[in-house]
């Protein structure tokens, strides 16, 4: 057998999926991806052990979406994730995997979404099905998910949805699926529970292990940016204008983007330009030699056209957009920090991305910093420094006597001061590019429910899984108490608790309070001025088959029931 790295061309995909490929900028696949797609296509089971950031989920999307019957539409392919965030991406990469097969639907499924909504999708007959396992079991339960004609399943960061208290779940749903169907499991680890679910649920599995590379960048200064709130552009324009820099890389996920990225930039006064694989060689070795003659400072670049890049230059890269794979990463900054110089690399992160900047991290062996977004007022002492800088530069370099003459004399005819008319011609020379920004919309939120995170989240890189109550931190600020109607007498844990108020809530565990269980219902704390509607929906979450019916605990401890409270059920209502 080969041991060079093929490239996704070689792996006998279907052309529609090569050229959405292509169009992403995938070229060579990851060794994971090397592995599995061969494996699924051909039908088989396929155990992975892997971390995240290796690119697992392309690994498995790929093929199964090859093997979709498109003129069916129903679930054929479900896929278990443990969290809403990792369900929405892994929707998300299938839909762009797929955006040349007609007719394809891909359906994510989570707590914290309108049951209607998801009502009406499921009848369009999605192919595909990525949810969370406490929202697929109500839709199991319910009736309004068939999953009678599945012919694959994915379980998706298994050993997360254990820790999570899932498992039970998990097991009760593959129950559920034909078992002839075809199943992949993937997992950084391999618990006890997780083996027993392989042996009973899994086909003569084929195990792939994939051990994550990892690579020491010390001199590297690397810090990430939280996407929320501002534009991305407005953003890395003013990282732009206050980070020290000579010249920069930005790597972006398409050709398409590094065109237009680098247009915009232009177009705010940035020597810009494009580097990806659509250019001639003659045209890249013309754009290259610009950056490090320092006619060009800012390139735009795709991960396969900076591949061997080496400019003295470049003391600062952006990953505009995130790597699907820390090998990628590590090659991204690599760009700069070279032969023992010093670098900086600044990572955007969407909020449902945290769990790649953690396997980033332990790629790296450091520590990546959160940064916030310049403000205003230091964007606007960054352009007045760089304008006071200019003046001196005219000041030691020209003669200015004739201009002195003409400020005496329009003051004089203007009637003005010499203040007023400085003032006036300031505004002139920067009304383009003014020093102050636009005021900011100031916002009060509850949690990050709304995809952006919660403020005074700041130290927070990644969504952790919830843990047992002593081993969980104490969150900051005032608390309200709730009670919840589910008990030791239903078998209910902490980690159950936890794990379903996080995922139907979309909040962090770390926003999770002292939980208290009692022999019929339990308490447990959550941040002041809860909204109306999630606390509403909070009271037709189910907890071991119990519906919570969650309710405030007034100052007094005093626990008001509602006037109306339906019969307790051992089971989902359908």
């Amino acid at each position: 057998m080969s041991t060079e790295t093929p490239l996704f061309s070689d792996l006998h995909l279907p052309e529609p999926v090569l050229k959405a490929l292509v169009e992403l900028g995938y070229e060579t696949p990851s060794p994971i991806q090397a592995q599995c797609i061969p494996l699924l296509l051909d039908g088989k089971d396929v155990l992975g052990m892997a971390q995240t950031g290796t690119g697992k989920t392309a690994a498995f999307a790929l093929p199964l979406l090859a093997n979709i019957d498109l003129k069916l539409n129903k679930p054929q392919v479900l896929v278990l994730a443990p969290t809403r965030e990792l369900a929405i991406q892994v929707a998300e990469a299938f839909q762009a995997y797929s955006r040349h097969l007609p007719n394809f639907h891909v359906l994510p499924i989570y707590g914290g979404q309108n049951y209607g909504l998801q009502f009406k999708s499921l009848k369009r007959g999605p192919q595909v099905v990525v949810g969370t396992p406490g929202r697929i079991m109500d839709h199991l339960s319910r009736g309004t998910l068939d999953l009678s004609g599945l012919r694959a399943m994915v379980l998706d960061e298994a050993d997360e949805m254990l820790r999570m208290g899932f498992i039970e779940d998990v097991e009760t749903i593959m129950a559920e699926t034909p078992e002839e169907r075809q199943t992949a499991l993937f997992s950084a680890t391999m618990p006890d529970q997780i083996k027993r679910i392989t042996k009973r649920y899994m086909r003569q599995p084929t195990e792939i292990k994939i051990k994550a590379k990892t690579s020491t960048v010390e001199n590297i200064e690397q810090k990430a940016w939280i996407v929320r709130g501002a534009n991305k552009l407005d953003a890395l324009t003013r990282m732009l204008e206050t980070e020290e820099f000579d010249g920069v890389i930005i790597f972006a996920r398409t050709k398409t983007a590094t065109v237009e990225l680098a247009e915009k930039l232009e177009a705010r006064g940035y020597r810009s330009s494009a580097l990806n694989g659509d250019m001639n060689q003659a045209l890249r070795e013309r754009t290259v030699s610009r950056l490090k003659s320092g006619s060009l400072d800012i390139l735009v670049a795709t991960d396969v056209a900076a591949r061997g890049l080496d400019v003295e230059r470049i003391s600062l890269v952006v990953n505009y957009d995130i790597p699907t794979d820390t090998e990628s990463y590590v090659h991204r900054i690599g760009r700069t920090g070279r032969a023992g110089r010093q670098g900086k690399a600044i990572l955007f992160v969407a909020p449902r991305e945290r769990r790649l900047l953690k396997a980033i991290e332990r790629a790296t062996r450091q520590p990546i910093t959160m940064m916030d977004l310049p403000t205003r007022s230091e964007v606007t002492q960054k352009r007045i420094e760089s304008f006071q800088t200019e003046v001196q530069k005219v000041l030691e370099a020209e003669k200015l006597e004739f201009y002195l003459e003409l400020v005496g004399q329009l003051t004089n005819e203007l009637e003005i001061s010499q203040e007023d008319m400085t003032a006036a011609l300031l505004y002139m020379a920067q009304k383009d590019k003014p020093f102050q920004l636009p005021e900011e919309p100031v916002r009060e939120r509850f949690s990050d429910r709304d995809g952006r995170r919660e403020r005074g989240d700041r130290a927070e890189r990644g969504d952790r899984a919830p843990r047992e109550r002593g081993d969980r931190r104490k969150p900051e600020g005032p608390l309200d108490t709730y009670r919840i109607e589910v008990g030791r007498e239903h078998g209910v844990q902490v980690k159950n608790i936890v794990g379903a108020i996080a995922n139907e809530g979309n909040m962090n565990s770390r926003f999770i309070g002292d939980i208290v269980l009692h022999n019929d219902y339990s308490t447990v704390q959550l941040p002041q001025n809860m909204p109306a509607d999630l606390l509403k929906h909070f009271q037709k979450v189910y907890i071991c088959q119990q519906q919570i019916r969650m309710q405030k605990v007034d100052e007094a401890g005093t626990y008001k029931p509602r006037r109306r409270s339906p019969k307790k059920r051992d089971h989902r209502k359908g």
